[in-house]
């Protein structure tokens, strides 16, 4: 009959036919294994080695050298008293000790947060800390990640510069991206800046629709046109252009004023964010001539406008000039003679010299006379005018 003693050290023997019994008791009994995380407690921390008691027959010991490789925040967390989370490299050594990581627990919370958010199709966002001619490299808590050059966005894979530069280029640059692929064996994990494109947009309409305010004035890129406006980026957010706000002048399409592409300066006239709307504006980054009219116009000037439109008191005019403001040219002022309507004198379309008989800036309004082109009350100013042109 085997003494407690021998067959305590035969058991040991993986071979040993009861090993199995000594294996389950270690476990129902909690004995840490290999690989195993377990919380302790730090009971002990000096210079060489920190000791955590994590219920097992002795201390654990957290040796020197892996002491001396963290950083001094890490460092801190080791201190007598703190609750922790330890990896068991081995539970007994050569000398009979019970050999814990604390790095290597931290790293494995890492790897199940990695293959979390693979899962949950989450996002990182963090920073380019390095590259090698396949990408760039970050740091996903302390591991470390790689993003292939392929999967960077187009504006970072689109600047100039050799693929070494560009890649230099972007080390300390804050990025956003998914996890595709942890592999912990071959200590592989590998994210994407591009799947996380539609996450990274989101973000950006939320922080700039946070950020904007009505009357900020942005630069943006016209990024398509409707018959009823344009479609301008701003940095994040499509906002409207109508085409009333396109010009002070009378527009008719947005193709006459803007193409796909162009880089425009706008102001914010209108934001709905319950919707999602940003209305903006091109006209009122300029000054509304409205507000300069009676610096632009005098009474009695003579001037060439477009018939726009007929009704039957009168018909309507395009100055033909910078600004392009509309008048009226009342049907008692189309002719010296009786005028039943507007078509018997004018069609849209139609060249006519006029001459400006009323300007009101605070109704916007510019009265028009055809039949006091020829006027002898205004010939003197006429005289002087055309007097004035010769000498010019």
């Amino acid at each position: 009959m085997l003494d407690n003693k021998t067959y305590g050290q035969d058991a040991q023997d993986p071979d040993h036919p009861m090993s199995f019994l000594l294996s389950e008791n270690e476990m129902e009994l909690g004995f840490p294994q290999s690989g195993e995380i377990r919380q302790g407690e730090v009971v002990a921390s000096r210079d060489r080695e920190v000791l955590v008691d994590i219920g097992a027959k002795s201390e654990g010991i957290i040796s020197g050298r892996e002491l001396e490789s963290m950083d001094k925040p890490t460092r801190q967390q080791l201190e007598v008293g703190n609750s922790v989370s330890v990896y068991v490299i081995n539970p007994e050594d050569a000398d009979g000790n019970l050999v814990l990581s604390y790095v290597k627990a931290l790293e494995q919370e890492d790897w199940s947060q990695a293959r979390e958010m693979m899962d949950n199709e989450d996002v990182f966002e963090g920073s380019i800390i390095g590259f090698n001619r396949g990408g760039v490299l970050v740091d996903v808590g302390r591991l470390r990640g790689f993003i292939p050059a392929s999967q960077l966005s187009l504006e970072r894979r689109g600047r100039q510069g050799s693929h070494e530069e560009r890649l230099r280029g972007l080390v300390g640059e804050a990025v956003t991206a998914r996890v595709l692929e942890v592999d912990q064996e071959r200590n592989r994990l590998i994210l994407s800046e591009r799947a996380a494109m539609k996450e990274i947009r989101a973000a950006q309409r939320t922080r700039l629709m946070n950020e904007l305010e009505e009357g900020d004035d942005r630069s943006g890129r016209v990024v398509n046109l409707a018959d009823f406006g344009a479609f301008v980026d701003i940095g994040g957010i499509e906002g409207l252009v109508h085409v009333s706000e396109l010009s002070w002048k009378r527009v008719s399409h947005p193709s006459e004023v803007l193409q796909v592409g162009d880089k425009i300066d706008v102001r914010v006239i209108n934001i709905d964010e319950q919707r999602g709307r940003v209305g903006l504006s091109l006209k009122r980054m300029q000054p509304d001539p409205w507000t300069l009219i009676e610096q632009i116009y005098n009474e009695g000037e003579l001037v060439e406008a477009e018939i726009t439109k007929l009704t039957k008191y009168g018909a309507f005019a395009r100055i033909q000039d910078d600004y392009e403001l509309e008048g009226l040219i009342h049907i008692s002022e189309m002719s010296e003679d009786h005028v039943e309507h507007p078509q018997d004198i004018v069609r849209p379309g139609e060249i006519v010299a006029a001459r400006i008989i009323r300007v009101d800036s605070e109704q916007r309004q510019i009265g028009l006379s055809m039949k006091q082109v020829a006027s002898v009350e205004y010939l003197e100013a006429d005289l002087a005018l055309v007097e004035e042109t010769e000498q010019d």
